[in-house]
């Protein structure tokens, strides 16, 4: 029997306790803001005050979260796989709640990384945004996809043991899809052009794929 009644209580368990023990450790969270701190300052003191295309901008940007979030996601389920209690934890919860438990506190993780860092981004490289919303929408439409593909990643190599070098090379392939056109309305959501609802369609259209294939594969972890 399960500890909770309905699905949603046992996805809000879930995301209660990672959040929990997110607090008690903080260090994959400080491992996400410090690599991206880190990465953004270098840059910003390499160009040097030098001009650079908006596009530069946009794919520094989401290389920046891309790599942030694979130093900081990775661990998702090491916990559990510490302590050996990942199928314990399947006795009071069902599979697919514990996935997107973990999906969601994973997109709410790099949410908060994206908060921290887009500012001193758009500071350091002094960066004019002429489409706010656009970029918002862009965003956080990127982090779901980021967030869906990056939870089942770190399901499939929690017990590699050379787990740092893996998950980037298999969360890249899977997310390009969504970086390509992230990459685009960012640009223009920076240089003020026009642009087509459909590049922002397609990445939602990407994420509900995602989405849908990892609650499918879950189920065979």
């Amino acid at each position: 029997m399960k500890l909770f009644g309905s699905r949603f209580e046992q996805v809000a368990a879930i995301v209660r306790k990672d959040f929990i023990i997110g607090l008690r450790r903080r260090a994959s969270f400080a491992t996400m803001m410090m690599f991206a701190l880190t990465a953004v300052a270098s840059l910003s003191l390499s160009t040097g005050g030098a001009f650079v295309e908006p596009k530069f901008f946009a794919a520094l940007l989401w290389v920046v979260i891309f790599f942030a979030a694979s130093a900081g996601i990775s661990g998702t389920f090491d916990d559990e796989a510490t302590a050996g209690t990942l199928q314990t934890l399947k006795l009071y919860a069902a599979a697919q709640a514990i996935l997107f438990g973990k999906m969601i506190y994973v997109f709410l993780s790099l949410t908060a990384l994206t908060i921290f860092i887009l500012p001193i981004f758009l500071i350091l490289f002094d960066v004019a945004v002429e489409k706010f919303f656009l970029l918002l929408a862009t965003i956080f439409f990127g982090l779901i996809g980021i967030a869906a593909a990056g939870t089942l990643t770190a399901a499939l190599t929690t017990s590699a043991t050379v787990k740092g070098g893996l998950f980037p090379i298999l969360l890249f392939p899977i997310t390009l899809p969504i970086f390509l056109p992230a990459i685009t309305l960012t640009e223009i959501s920076f240089a003020g052009d026009a642009f087509e609802i459909s590049s922002l369609v397609v990445i939602a259209a990407f994420d509900l794929i995602l989405i849908t294939a990892s609650s499918i594969l879950y189920d065979y972890l």
